[in-house]
């Protein structure tokens, strides 16, 4: 095992495209949808997996190399299957689009034009191109531009497909001097605890808790409740295009705090020796949500993913690992002598049942995440008898970070008399 791991992102943008052709682009993710059902068909059927890819290219419409792209795809759902047993065996009568991978600069091509953007052209069939220009993030944007004159980047494969019948492109892109260091050296785990309004950070050792912290922003559950009211209004009276621009403006805001706030937890992140930050997996999380209409609104329409691919994403580019844990109870268990019980945990006050425990029900539930993230990483955690004082801080609107709650002496970036904060 390496010590350190290539640094790799997918870019999402969307396609402005230009040359008056973007139902090419649908047909030909219609024909990649037929090259994934004849690859899985062929597969189910015992036919060696190395004579597939070409079996098929010769019955499909695509460019070659973009049909040994979207089988090798089909090939990986197959391996799953066979390798995992709740991945389910993949469908081979599937219909409708499927994303069409291809090569750079053989499936397609990216350039800067003259006035800053980046051109995209997608050889969607054979000797028919689709072109226009990539939209997206300032943030991905800059990143494919740099990627583009830098020896340091490396451009690989890419998907278009189309998101909410938007067509998008998703650009794979290789930093080869950065790296991200393997999770499995890490010396310190930062357990991060996503709620509605706040996220609260433990940094555990193998010597015990390091220090914990809970950074409110409840400008966010706010705005998006201000924004759903405006917009039901708007909606009400039949003005759709102002519905539009204020979902618009919605989105922008969200995304900007959320960039902001995950910063703040790669800064904070970045003075503990060797960090390694862990997050639940939400991913069925919506799945178990019922509490009713209107708090089944607001959890179901929470960042709390994109919150975590934010930090992921900033934590990259400083070689901080990530990892995931189950959220089964963390909210729940007492982090010192381990009772798990949900009437320990009122609102934001937690008290254990059987010890008498007194904490803040998040930073609590961070701290059991660590201790999770700690036992991923094969530790010997230690068994933890007290917790420092909660620390709690609150996101200002001009992007710094208020005094803590508690007077006592701080991290880097905070200060108690409230002067100065995490920079944006």
């Amino acid at each position: 095992m390496t010590d350190a791991q290539a640094l790799v992102k997918t870019l999402d943008f969307q396609l402005d495209i230009q040359s008056d052709n973007e139902s090419l682009l649908y047909d030909a993710t219609l024909e990649a949808r037929s090259v994934y059902n004849e690859t899985i068909r062929l597969a189910k059927e015992g036919v060696d997996w190395d004579a597939i890819p070409d079996r098929v290219a010769d019955d499909a419409n695509l460019v070659k190399n973009t049909t040994q792209r979207v089988v090798a795809k089909a090939l990986g759902a197959m391996e799953n299957y066979y390798e995992y047993d709740d991945f389910g065996q993949p469908s081979h009568t599937k219909d409708g689009a499927y994303p069409l991978r291809a090569n750079y600069e053989e499936g397609y091509n990216l350039s800067l034009t003259d006035n800053g953007d980046v051109a995209f052209r997608i050889s969607a069939k054979p000797y028919k191109h689709v072109k226009g220009v990539l939209k997206g993030s300032d943030a991905h944007l800059d990143i494919l531009k740099t990627a583009l004159t830098s020896d340091e980047w490396k451009i690989g494969t890419a998907e278009a497909l189309f998101h909410n019948d938007t067509p998008e492109l998703h650009v794979n892109v290789t930093n080869t001097e950065q790296t991200v260091r393997d999770k499995q050296y890490s010396r310190t785990v930062v357990g991060v605890d996503v709620n509605e309004d706040n996220v609260a950070l433990t940094a555990l050792s193998e010597d015990g808790i390091e220090d914990s912290l809970v950074i409110d922003f409840p400008e966010i559950k706010f705005e998006r409740h201000r924004y759903f009211t405006m917009r039901k209004r708007v909606q009400n009276a039949g003005k759709n295009s102002i519905h539009d621009t204020l979902e618009g403006r919605e989105e922008r805001f969200v995304r900007d705090r959320l960039h902001k706030v995950s910063r703040h937890i790669v800064e904070w992140s970045r003075q503990f020796e060797k960090p390694c930050i862990v997050f639940e997996d939400l991913k069925e999380m919506r799945d178990s949500i019922d509490y009713g209409t209107r708090m089944n609104r607001r959890l179901h329409h929470l960042p709390f993913r994109a919150l975590q691919f934010c930090t992921s994403y900033k934590a990259a580019f400083e070689g901080i690992p990530t990892a995931w844990i189950n959220p089964e109870y963390t909210s729940q268990r007492c982090p010192l002598c381990g009772h798990t019980e949900r009437a320990n945990r009122n609102k934001k006050r937690f008290k254990c049942r059987d010890c008498g425990h007194q904490d803040h029900s998040d930073r609590g539930a961070s701290v059991n995440i660590a201790v999770k993230g700690g036992k991923k990483l094969d530790w010997n955690v230690p068994a933890l008898n007290s917790l420092p004082t909660v620390r709690k801080v609150r996101r200002r609107a001009s992007g710094a970070v208020d005094a803590p709650t508690v007077t006592q002496s701080t991290v880097r970036g905070y200060q108690a008399d409230g002067r100065m904060g995490v920079s944006d």
